[in-house]
């Protein structure tokens, strides 16, 4: 069934165009959605190419603005940003087939947002945390695997679920999960930590290295926020979770150690957020990622200083108020 479904996928940048590349290269029916004028026509007359770890390739793909979209849809793949997430959804949700669903592979909690607009039983969770830079137009860089996960928001596995876990798996092997929201606020704690490497221009492996005690910090405060939203957040990739509240820092640092290896054998050394802002300069995704958590916080009466401090140096720096510098790091509170 997998290669008989199409596969939409709304945002062909970094996370969309490599997944989605790599799935027509197994034979599944893609269609590209983009607002860039001009990546959609490169994929159109050129196809897409990925470069990467991995070697280069090319597939002839098709893509088309999104208002040149037709229904009914039975698959959405949304890449967007997770900041445009809620227009995204909007645009789309009339064409939207009576037993269509939406996957938010994204970073964030953005499930809430496509859930509330389409249904939580036409929404699947999606955890990624592979490596890719938009270059130019029909060009994206996957610097490196990493854990990719699919879910129900029931926990559930359904047929549905295992459909799309055939199809997504050409990028990667993918776990079906009973637990996607802990994989979500797992990488919500984790990408505190990467956020605060974008506020340098250190890369990722040495800002969190250089910067040990406040990373761990930082990503405690999510974790106690989502103990609190009664959530068992999961670890990935070097990122071991349970660990950070431990008090237990000869373990930390080890772990730690770990972690920052697996970042510097990535050929995608600095964020994306690092690249939104001293490359493409544009908004980056942390308000968007960090105002739930926030919110969710304040419900619960957690105090988040750190986490709040991040997003106020970002949005700093996104307006040009303050530049990328390990100096900003100083203002986070100890």
């Amino acid at each position: 069934m997998g290669a008989e479904m199409r596969y939409v996928i709304i945002g062909a940048g970094a996370i969309g165009g490599t997944l989605g590349a790599h799935m027509l290269r197994k034979g599944h029916d893609v269609l590209f959605v983009d607002s860039a004028a001009d990546h959609v026509a490169a994929i159109n007359e050129r196809g897409l190419t990925i470069e990467g770890f991995n070697g280069t390739f090319t597939t002839p793909a098709r893509a088309v603005a999104p208002a040149e979209l037709r229904g009914p849809l039975h698959a959405v793949l949304l890449a967007t940003k997770a900041h445009a997430t809620e227009a995204a959804v909007a645009s789309f949700a009339d064409l939207l087939a009576p037993d269509g669903f939406v996957v938010s592979v994204q970073n964030g909690l953005n499930e809430w947002t496509i859930s509330r607009i389409v249904g939580r039983d036409r929404t699947i969770g999606c955890f990624i945390n592979f490596s890719s830079d938009y270059l130019e137009p029909g060009r994206i860089h996957f610097g490196g695997p990493g854990k990719f996960a699919i879910g129900e928001l029931d926990g559930s596995i359904t047929p549905r679920l295992r459909t799309l876990h055939d199809a997504v798996s050409a990028l990667c092997p993918v776990e079906m999960t009973d637990n996607i929201f802990g994989y979500l606020w797992g990488k919500l704690a984790y990408g505190a930590m990467l956020t605060a490497t974008a506020l340098t221009n250190d890369s990722m492996g040495d800002g969190i290295d250089r910067n040990r005690e406040l990373m761990v910090h930082l990503a405690a405060e999510v974790l106690a926020v989502a103990d609190a939203a009664g959530v068992r957040p999961l670890g990935f990739d070097g990122f071991e979770p349970d660990l950070y509240r431990s008090g237990d820092w000869a373990a930390i640092d080890a772990s730690l150690d770990r972690m920052v290896a697996i970042r510097r054998q990535d050929q995608k050394a600095r964020t994306g957020i690092w690249r939104d802002i001293a490359v493409r300069k544009r908004k980056t995704e942390v308000h968007a990622h960090y105002a739930p958590v926030v919110a969710e916080a304040e419900r619960h009466g957690i105090p988040v200083p750190r986490l709040r401090a991040l997003m106020r140096l970002i949005a700093e720096v996104e307006t040009g108020q303050r530049q990328q510098s390990a100096a900003n790091l100083a203002e986070i509170p100890a």
